[in-house]
């Protein structure tokens, strides 16, 4: 066991030899958000959903299309009659062997059964939830950075408090020997307050553990090193815990949340989508009309008779009507398969605001819960500090037993701690109340 807490001392002392990065939650929330590949991934995302929106816009416009062609005919004799008394037929098509053609050509979309404006919308709609999705992404990843740096900051105050819990056991250690020589205690005083000792040493092993753990977690949410030394700045709001009040109720942050949040946004825009979308399938229904124009340029002509091996041009337009007469329920699939996938959507689009207002009913209690252990936990302190010097100074005096010193002891850490912890979670609910109702995108 000793070789364990050697080698945690060593690897704590080796990390406090590295340079310390110092930050604020602010500053780790920028650095996060700059390196994060998730909304780099949603970004782009976003800028392909966008692209398919210009894409589907586009099929609303007169369409251009050119192309050119040679070909090499194989030689077949010309069309030809005989006059009577010639001796030589009378060409009337000569064969030109080699063909050239241009074509430029036109195409624009008069009606197509509503279906190009509903898969445009569509498009639009997709795009839209493309970036709300991205913004979202941005909100999980400051949340959980937010969480996993006042993480950070309790395992660090944690570790203090061993550390101190530790040398005040050494120093009980200490005082015990010395009343044992006078006389004043027991060597089963003595064996306690050792006892006690080793588990304080113990739980110093865990918590140097747990820091490196809660460290390496925001090192890896923040795009660092994962043996980067961090050092939180910020400081849990402690007068806004104690002034704290609910401003908002519970309903009114539920409907803040159904208007504000950025996933639930997506969500609905997502339904909009698909309602286009089953439009956009009952549109194969009706007849496709379009208007269509094309110039030739070609050598030779096939309009022109007879042939000759020379350049000429000629041009047409119309307009063109398609409809599908039977396509063995093709049209009746794909209008079920938009209508399937729209009450899926709706089904989720229902789901998801159960979910966000249970959050922001879970996380409202949260926060209060927390504020009440800040304000009992911080009176507790001041009683257990208050505790500990008197026990101490009896102990010295050989008035208070070593049961008395290390119960004292326990306390104190256990006041300590409890603070930090509510100050922490106090500040993990706040935030994750501020993202289950949405209230984080209200200045964006």
């Amino acid at each position: 066991m000793k070789w364990i807490l050697i080698a945690a001392l060593l690897l704590s002392t080796l990390a406090e030899g590295q340079t310390i990065n110092r930050l604020t939650l602010e500053e780790a929330l920028a650095i996060g958000k700059a390196r994060s590949r998730t909304l780099r991934a949603s970004a782009a995302r976003a800028e392909g959903a966008q692209a398919r929106a210009e894409e589907a816009n586009a099929s609303l416009l007169p369409s251009f299309r050119a192309d050119g062609s040679y070909r090499r005919l194989s030689d077949v004799p010309p069309f030809a009659v005989r006059v009577p008394g010639s001796p030589v037929p009378f060409v009337i098509s000569p064969i030109v062997l080699n063909n050239y053609a241009l074509h430029a050509g036109v195409q624009q979309p008069i009606f197509t059964g509503f279906k190009l404006g509903s898969n445009v919308r569509a498009a639009e709609l997709l795009a839209k939830a493309a970036s709300l999705d991205r913004i979202n992404d941005e909100s999980d990843l400051v949340l959980a950075i937010t969480v996993a740096y006042w993480t950070l900051h309790q395992t660090r105050e944690t570790r203090r408090f061993v550390d101190e819990n530790v040398a005040r056991l050494e120093t009980y250690a200490q005082d015990t020997e010395n009343l044992l020589k006078a006389g004043m205690a027991t060597r089963n005083d003595l064996l306690k307050i050792q006892v006690q000792l080793s588990n304080a040493k113990l739980t110093q092993i865990d918590a140097v553990n747990d820091l490196q753990v809660a460290m390496m977690n925001l090192n890896n949410l923040i795009g660092q090193e994962l043996q980067t030394e961090i050092e939180p700045t910020s400081r849990p709001r402690v007068d806004s815990v104690e002034a704290i009040e609910i401003v908002s109720s519970p309903v009114s942050r539920e409907a803040m949340a159904w208007h504000l949040r950025p996933d639930l946004q997506a969500m609905q825009a997502r339904v909009d989508a698909s309602e286009a979308g089953v439009r956009a399938a009952k549109g194969n229904w009706w007849p496709q009309i379009f208007f269509t124009g094309n110039y030739y340029y070609s050598r030779p002509n096939p309009r022109y008779m007879p042939t000759l091996d020379m350049w000429r041009d000629t041009w047409d337009i119309g307009v063109s009507v398609q409809m599908d007469i039977w396509n063995w329920g093709l049209t009746s699939a794909q209008i079920q398969q938009a209508n399937a996938s729209l009450l899926a959507n709706r089904f989720m689009y229902e789901q998801m605001k159960e979910n966000a207002s249970l959050e922001v009913t879970r996380y409202g209690l949260a926060k209060r819960r927390a504020r009440d252990k800040v304000a009992v936990s911080a009176l507790a302190i001041s009683q257990a500090e208050e505790n500990v010097r008197t026990i101490q100074d009896k102990y010295r005096a050989g008035l208070a037993t070593s049961t008395e010193v290390l119960d004292a002891s326990v306390a104190l850490l256990q006041s300590r701690t409890n603070y930090s912890g509510a100050l922490v979670e106090f500040e993990v609910a706040r935030a994750r109340l501020t993202r289950a109702s949405g209230e984080d995108q209200q200045h964006e």
